[in-house]
């Protein structure tokens, strides 16, 4: 199960760097993560990573609320 969870945190951490943001959806729809929550706590030990609260409209016309994780670098300066 280890390598599960590592590749899962390798993924979302590579996704973050590349696209600079994720949602949970995004994270189920392209990687089959239905945790993300759980992922980026795991790369907050070594990354910031911002918690942006965001909202819209779903298909029924009712407000939905969802968080859109946004990559703001390393904690830590490579040396």
């Amino acid at each position: 199960m280890e390598n599960a969870v590592s590749n899962q945190n390798q993924q979302v951490e590579q996704h973050l760097k590349t696209y600079g943001s994720i949602t949970s959806w995004e994270a189920f729809e392209l990687y089959g993560i239905t945790r993300l929550s759980a992922r980026i706590y795991d790369l907050r030990r070594e990354n910031e990573i911002m918690s942006k609260p965001m909202s819209t409209t779903n298909r029924f016309g009712n407000t939905v609320n969802y968080v859109k994780y946004v990559y703001m670098g390393a904690k830590y300066a490579e040396v």
